[in-house]
């Protein structure tokens, strides 16, 4: 066969002359063997069912994992109060279902290779140099072939399965990104979980500083004379209303947002609070968030030395006596300010919540 001289007549040639014509331009010799089973046979039914089978279980898969986003409770809860086992099955439910739902295309389309696709050896004498539009004519009619080898068009319950899984695994990563847009974390207004912490007093109770113990039943409370010059103490909150009660003690003691650190500056430190924070300090106590505000690790390392907290994930260093100012590292904003007093026995208590949210910042962070 000679070589086409004009466009007109590429387009008259079939798929197979094409597909010859550009392996012999290319000095390519193809040696292919179709797979075992053959189409229309009891084995090939067989066959297309086991692969069926693992695009079926993507797509179940697939939906699992949509609706455990969605419904699945996510609500923190302690360890130890109702709710947490279901609490702590969220994240590991949905790695199970997203993964194994990945897994299951991946086995399904190698499986389909492994029975379906022929076999093929092909050997090229390569030459460099751009190509002609001849050649571009056959490699499209190439990539055609190679789509038709795939059995694709006369196996519809492969192809529908197959679509059916990639279809939905596609769904189930649109969901991740697009699932914080569904949920409204500011349904409760003033009152939503970002705005607000342990800290808030509720109907007028006075909320102490207590000191963290490893038993959470051991309430402490702390004095201004319990702490020397350039001493830290990590305190939460607590409440008279809630001595003796287990389940409120673990949940202030292990919420994300209450870890605080009070801090008696050594002597002779200068104090100057963040603008707006005056008045936040009682004498030379202060009180900070121990959260982070890069990524929300525990920046609660006090160097007395040198008056500043760091963080030993990323080393942003807080000057105290700036106001918990980020003076290294990553961190871009002040650690909260937690204002503080002494009340009439003697004992530190919170005047109120932190004025802005706790640890790493967000989007509305500067709404309010």
């Amino acid at each position: 066969m000679s070589d086409p001289e004009d466009h007109g007549e590429l387009r008259s040639m079939t798929r197979e002359q094409l597909v010859e014509l550009g392996s012999r331009r290319d000095e390519v010799h193809v040696a292919t063997s179709p797979r075992a089973p053959y189409p229309g046979t009891r084995e090939a039914r067989r066959a297309e069912r086991s692969v069926a089978l693992w695009f079926v279980l993507a797509m179940v898969l697939a939906v699992a994992f949509v609706a455990c986003f969605v419904a699945w409770p996510h609500d923190y809860a302690a360890p130890g109060t109702p709710g947490y086992g279901l609490y702590a099955w969220n994240t590991p439910l949905l790695g199970i279902t997203f993964g194994l739902c990945v897994l299951s295309l991946g086995i399904g389309v190698i499986r389909y290779q492994k029975r379906f696709f022929p076999e093929e050896i092909a050997v090229q004498q390569h030459r460099p140099g751009p190509s002609e539009p001849v050649d571009r004519a056959t490699a499209v009619a190439r990539f055609a072939e190679a789509a038709a080898d795939t059995g694709l068009a006369d196996r519809r319950l492969v192809r529908r399965t197959l679509l059916g899984g990639f279809g939905l695994a596609g769904l189930a990563a649109v969901v991740l990104p697009l699932g914080t847009l569904v949920r409204n974390p500011w349904r409760e207004g003033d009152a939503s979980q970002l705005w607000v912490t342990g800290w808030r007093s509720q109907a007028g109770e006075a909320v102490y500083l207590r000191q963290v113990r490893s038993d959470p039943l051991d309430v402490v409370r702390v004095r201004p004379e319990d702490l020397a010059p350039g001493a830290m103490v990590a305190v939460v909150p607590f409440r008279e209303s809630e001595r003796g009660n287990e389940g409120r003690l673990l949940a202030a003691d292990r919420a994300a947002d209450t870890p605080v650190m009070l801090i008696r500056l050594p002597q002779g430190t200068r104090f100057t609070p963040q603008p707006g924070r005056e008045g936040f300090a009682y004498g030379e106590y202060v009180a900070f968030s121990r959260i982070c505000t890069h990524l929300g690790c525990p920046a609660s390392l006090y160097d007395t030395q040198n008056n500043v907290a760091l963080c030993p994930c990323h080393q942003s260093a807080f000057a105290i006596a700036e106001g918990a100012k980020p003076v290294f590292g990553p961190a871009t904003r002040a650690l909260p300010q937690l204002p503080i007093t002494v009340d009439a026995d003697g004992w530190f208590v919170a005047r109120g919540d932190f004025p802005e949210p706790v640890g790493p910042a967000f989007w509305e962070i500067r709404s309010r």
